[in-house]
């Protein structure tokens, strides 16, 4: 399985092509959009989740709400579009108009894809790098997540993404019972927070931020439950799970680290205090007495939930921005100003979901059985079985 994005922030519309989604899985525009819907909320967002009301088109590879094993195509529409016809138009300009100059960027913003992205392609103006390096390509990322994570369900697996941390407030270590209730209470938070407490606490410091024209990152969690053992590699490292989800969520736009279990806390504890003690009852075969390894042990999963927290900067538009030089004068200028949010982690949560889910069917599927779910599902019920009398 693997998925290509393609469009531009302002452009007419976002596409995203998968390929290899096995045939027979349910896919609708209703399960995607839910899933779009969710990664538009939070306290925090700017004005352009009050233009765009994400809706898929599903123009390829299903059929009667069935996939049917060819590339599955999903398009989302910019409705903002409208208003950027001529200075996002496809055809070669006859007029240069003034607005067109107007919308010219030759001041790169510190934190941004501007400077490094206009000095690898060549850009003068640069927007043309803006517009695809913005955020608003994870529409369709979580669009592809959406199906990923409805074949997941379908083989028993269960993925959600929750907020730990903004601007410096921490939430208390979530003390759920099941995923379920974990979703419940989350989605009902504004900042996607488990801690009713901190959640206040975060919404405080989003306001702060956006007062002061600044803005603020934070930390989020994602949990997979339902995973049988083996998934991934320890023979090559290209086949490692946790690395190609690492990998994926640091593909998010402005995440810079991730962790798996208690991350970087191992660094700070004993061996005895780390992995997981290996237990067996004949119910549930092989088990971990702890997780803090996180799901993990060789590149494969154990079993147990996978937990992983990705790290996210601060959104670097700013309204009271920062220094920068003008590609063109070389002069120091104050950066652009282009529409944002004060702060995005609650949407980000939803990406990382997305994000993780599409590695972890894609590795499924390429484990279990690549063309029919009927097939896979019956492939993951013998590995369970077989892991749990091993």
């Amino acid at each position: 399985m693997r998925y290509l994005t393609a469009g531009e922030s302002h452009g007419p519309q976002l596409t995203t092509i998968l390929e290899g989604v096995p045939s027979g899985l349910a896919v609708t525009a209703q399960q995607i959009n839910e899933e779009l819907a969710r990664r538009q909320k939070g306290h925090g967002r700017g004005r352009r989740m009050q233009i765009e009301k994400d809706q898929v088109q599903i123009v390829s590879g299903v059929r009667h709400g069935k996939s049917l094993g060819s590339p599955i195509t999903l398009m989302v529409e910019n409705r903002d579009w409208k208003h950027w016809t001529s200075i996002m138009g496809i055809e070669p300009l006859e007029d240069v108009k003034e607005e067109d100059v107007k919308r010219q960027i030759t001041r790169p913003r510190p934190g941004h894809a501007d400077l490094n992205g206009a000095i690898k392609y060549g850009h003068r103006d640069m927007r043309n790098v803006l517009e695809r390096s913005s955020a608003r390509e994870t529409t369709v990322r979580v669009a592809a997540g959406a199906v990923a994570k409805q074949l997941l369900l379908e083989l028993g697996i269960k993925v959600a993404g929750h907020v730990l941390e903004i601007g410096g407030v921490r939430a208390n270590d979530p003390t759920y019972k099941t995923i379920e209730e974990l979703q419940v209470i989350t989605e009902q938070s504004p900042v996607r927070c488990y801690d009713v407490k901190a959640e206040k606490e975060m919404m405080a410091q989003i306001d702060l931020a956006k007062e002061n024209g600044d803005s603020i990152g934070g930390i989020v969690e994602v949990i997979v439950c339902g995973m049988p053992a083996g998934v991934g590699s320890y023979v090559h490292y290209d086949r490692k799970l946790d690395a190609k989800i690492a990998a994926a969520m640091i593909s998010i736009n402005a995440f810079k680290g991730v962790e798996f279990g208690i991350g970087f806390d191992a660094a700070r504890k004993p061996g005895s205090e780390v992995h997981d003690e290996i237990i067996w009852d004949k119910e549930n075969g092989y088990t971990r007495r702890t997780n803090n390894l996180g799901g993990f042990e060789g590149g494969m999963t154990t079993g147990m939930p996978i937990v992983v927290r990705g790290v996210m900067k601060p959104i670097p538009t700013l309204y009271k921005p920062l220094k920068s030089v003008d590609i063109e004068s070389k002069e120091p200028f104050a950066a652009s100003i282009e529409r944002s949010d004060s702060c995005a982690v609650p949407a980000a949560s939803v990406v990382a979901e997305a994000v993780v889910a599409w590695e972890i069917a894609a590795a499924i599927v390429s484990q279990f059985g690549q063309d029919r779910m009927e097939l896979i599902k019956d492939n993951i019920m013998k590995m369970k079985e077989y892991s749990r009398d091993f």
